[in-house]
């Protein structure tokens, strides 16, 4: 195995570098992305089917989000953890193949408890995928291009959610029942792991990598250490890490704001229904806000990454987009006070639009802040704050939809994302441990 390896490796130094290879690893990532959330939307699009066919009320769908929620929380602190020890290529290689399976046998499932098992599974596998996708950038992508690979990636959920809804109706309504979308999403990871393991290795070992890219890369990455894949980059222990206001400002300000984004990506579907809107003819409204959201992440990357080339330094080029699209996430107040298809429609673009410009700045503070043997830990304990937050809005949501309406829940989301700009602003700075280098500065 190890000979038919090294044979590969040495077809592949004979062969002609890939001009700018490392926006082919960007793609990987955003493939990737992209097919994570068409996984977990699956559930999301078939909730109305699936309430009706098994009687499930409002709450009984919030234990199934937080089933997924609870394994996707605690499990991106372990597996950033353990992308930081084994490595990008063969720690996102077993996470998808993992969750992949998990979405193929959520075809299996036969009432709540079985749904709730699998979509805990789900959620494991797929905690990987951002801690890993942001190590990826810190290790690929020099500090100018980042916010643009992380925006790159990060969009990906915003195009899965956006094709979720149309794939997944039409294998219902072309196989006349619910279980072969799980099988027919869940297949996708397969295919996008042929070729992740095919392209993918670290810039210091890649064989496709031309001499003049590679030098760009490792001078101007965030951490400059120059490391081969699976082998120990400087590792910061967690007492360090949590030690950093750094470290706070990064997991408020996604603890924050995240449960915004899967309000919608959860709940959406059903908000429509319960606001007069059938399902079939709502489509448009439930694509609308995924691709608002797919030009926040370029809109935020981009603006940051121009403030920067401007002078600005990357800590307050940063921080300007996270106060500006704070104040855009209150657009959906409005909502509460509208019946009109048309406004509901706007006031939840703009509002999504806001956070992925938000989400794509807090994402790429890792890769800014820390070492490369630490990006994806941090990333890791920023995904399980946003996952207890999610769990506990997940759970008020469905009692509070229950009991009253979705009204005070919209406005709680438009208010809280202030208190993640605080957080960011305040806490994410230059201090001792700047200047001792445990960290990069900002």
């Amino acid at each position: 195995m190890i000979e038919k390896s090294s044979a590969a490796l040495e077809t592949a130094r004979k062969r002609p570098p890939i001009k700018h290879l490392r926006w082919y690893i960007g793609g990987l990532l955003f493939l990737s992305t992209v097919i994570n959330y068409i996984d977990r939307q699956t559930l999301s699009v078939l909730a109305p089917i699936l309430k009706s066919e098994y009687k499930w009320s409002n709450t009984d769908f919030a234990l199934l989000i937080i089933a997924f929620r609870i394994a996707y929380a605690f499990g991106q602190t372990a597996s950033g953890r353990f992308l930081d020890r084994v490595g990008t290529r063969r720690g996102l290689s077993l996470a998808v193949a993992f969750y992949s399976i998990a979405a193929m046998l959520t075809s299996l499932a036969t009432g709540l408890r079985s749904f709730a098992f699998f979509r805990f599974l789900l959620g494991a596998g797929e905690s990987a995928n951002w801690p890993g996708a942001t190590k990826a950038v810190s290790e690929w992508f020099p500090k100018r291009e980042s916010g643009w690979a992380v925006a790159l990636f990060d969009s990906g959920s915003s195009i899965g959610g956006a094709i979720a809804p149309f794939l997944v109706l039409w294998v219902y309504y072309t196989f006349g029942s619910w279980r072969p979308a799980f099988i027919v999403t869940g297949a996708l990871g397969f295919i996008w792991l042929l070729l992740f393991r095919r392209i993918y290795r670290s810039p210091e070992e890649h064989p496709r990598l031309s001499a003049e890219e590679r030098e760009d890369i490792l001078a101007n990455r965030a951490d400059t250490s120059v490391v081969a894949e699976g082998q120990a980059s400087k590792r910061l222990s967690y007492q360090t890490l949590l030690s950093l206001p750094q470290t706070w400002g990064i997991i408020i300000g996604k603890t924050l704001t995240d449960p915004v984004w899967f309000f919608i990506t959860d709940w959406f579907a059903i908000y429509l229904v319960t606001k007069g809107f059938k399902l079939e003819e709502s489509l448009m409204a439930f694509w609308v806000p995924f691709l608002a959201a797919d030009i926040g992440n370029f809109a935020g990357g981009g603006l940051s990454s121009y403030l920067i080339n401007r002078g600005w330094s990357v800590g307050a080029a940063r921080k300007f987009v996270v106060v500006i699209c704070a104040f855009g996430m209150t657009l959906l107040i409005p909502t509460v006070f509208t019946s009109s298809f048309h406004w509901l429609v706007v006031c939840f673009a703009i509002s999504t639009l806001a956070y992925a410009a938000l989400s794509t700045m807090v994402l790429n503070l890792p890769a800014d802040i820390y070492p490369t043997g630490s990006v994806a830990s941090v990333s890791g304990m920023s995904g399980t704050g946003a996952g207890i937050g999610t769990i506990v809005a997940t759970f008020l949501t469905g009692i509070i939809s229950d009991r009253y309406s979705f009204e005070p829940i919209l406005i709680a989301a438009s208010l809280v994302p202030l208190l993640a700009m605080i957080a960011v602003v305040t806490l994410v700075r230059n201090n001792s441990a700047t200047q001792e280098g445990i960290v990069n500065p900002i």
